[in-house]
């Protein structure tokens, strides 16, 4: 398991116009089969999750290279191109009210690939605790608003997801791919895209926060309530509140901080379920229902504060036209060509059998159709 990265990028409103939509599927299908007819549909989700890659193919299919519908846009593409039967891969969830739904499309992808419950299953944790990392595990302000999971039939995925900072008016896009089973919980990044890094985010998936990780896990599992009442006790009048050590207000290493006083949404129902269960590692605590973003960034705090065991505090954040954007950035849409560069792309998907040099110099012609 790998996070391969995530592209940050403003928000934008409004509808991709009916016309370049149903263009972006008809030349989006074209592509992905040419991918398929390549490497395969594992091929696809690798080229999707890459966060550069996917960034360059939406705007080759003529959206904003600058836009948070890039992410949605594109994946609703992807989801009306592909069809199950033919090309082994499905793609469930989507935007708003459509992304809660991807775990009932895997219920039904499942049965269209004829998968076991335990692969179903597998797959339903694989899409919740993508979005549970990024959710909780990640905190840098942007809540979750889309999920897709693509899948082959094989079993593999991949999964886009995207959020928004209502505050600063920027979308976060997080790209995984199953390429590897190694930790939804260190180091899951591959590659990371944006052009806004924040000055304090809480990382809890990077390297530098093992330690704070083992000490959350080892405050959980002392007990909650021996937890509550050490750190509910009566403090010193120049104990700082979490609210000062997050914004940055208080809380530098050299300040002496003799207390903690815990956030009132600190679920401790959820941990003292958490607690009965006696989690072996912090992805066992994570994935426990009730485990949020307040509770994750409490025992990250009180680990440091008790324990000595920082977490990461540094943002994990490190694109191309082809035919126009469709506010006409760097120019308009150019129809005509783009017509022309999807009747090209399914030429060359139907000359697959003359072998593949031909097939790459039917690409190559592409070059030739796309607008100065």
């Amino acid at each position: 398991m790998r996070k391969t990265g995530f592209a940050e990028l403003p928000l934008h409103h409004g509808h991709a116009p009916r016309w370049l939509f149903h263009r972006m599927v008809r030349l989006g299908r074209c592509i992905l089969e040419a991918l398929i007819d390549e490497g395969g549909p594992q091929e696809v989700l690798t080229r999707l999750a890459d966060p550069y890659w996917f960034q360059a193919f939406a705007c080759v299919l003529g959206y904003d290279w600058h836009s948070s519908g890039t992410t949605t846009v594109t994946c609703a593409a992807v989801k009306a191109a592909v069809d199950p039967m033919a090309h082994g891969i499905a793609v469930a969830g989507g935007k708003g009210r459509v992304a809660k739904k991807a775990p009932l499309e895997i219920d039904g992808i499942g049965k269209t690939f004829q998968w076991s419950a335990k692969q179903i299953n597998a797959m339903k944790y694989a899409s919740r605790m993508s979005a549970k990392v990024d959710t909780a595990a990640i905190q840098a302000g942007y809540p979750l608003y889309h999920h897709v999971v693509l899948v082959n039939e094989a079993g593999d995925w991949a999964v886009i997801q995207q959020g928004l900072n209502p505050d600063d008016r920027t979308a976060r896009r997080y790209h995984w791919l199953s390429d590897h089973v190694a930790s939804y919980v260190d180091e899951p990044h591959d590659a990371i895209v944006g052009d806004l890094r924040k000055p304090r985010v809480l990382n809890m998936t990077a390297h530098a926060s093992e330690g704070s990780r083992r000490a959350a896990l080892d405050l959980l599992n002392d007990g909650p309530e021996r937890l509550r009442r050490q750190l509910l006790a009566p403090q010193p009048q120049e104990q700082r509140a979490l609210s000062d050590w997050m914004d940055g207000r208080g809380g530098d290493r050299g300040t002496p901080i003799r207390g903690l006083i815990m956030p009132r949404s600190i679920n401790w129902t959820a941990l003292k379920a958490a607690y009965a269960i006696t989690p072996q590692s912090y992805e066992e605590l994570l994935a426990f229902q009730g485990v949020g973003p307040a509770t994750v960034r409490g025992l990250a705090l009180i680990a440091d504060v008790l324990y000595g065991a920082p977490p990461s505090w540094r943002d994990p954040v490190k694109y191309s036209f082809c035919v126009g954007g469709k506010d006409g950035v760097p120019f308009p849409v150019d129809k005509t060509a783009y017509d022309a560069i999807i009747n090209v792309m399914r030429a060359a998907v139907e000359q697959a059998k003359v072998g593949r040099i031909e097939r790459v110099n039917a690409l190559k012609r592409l070059k030739g159709l796309i607008p100065p």
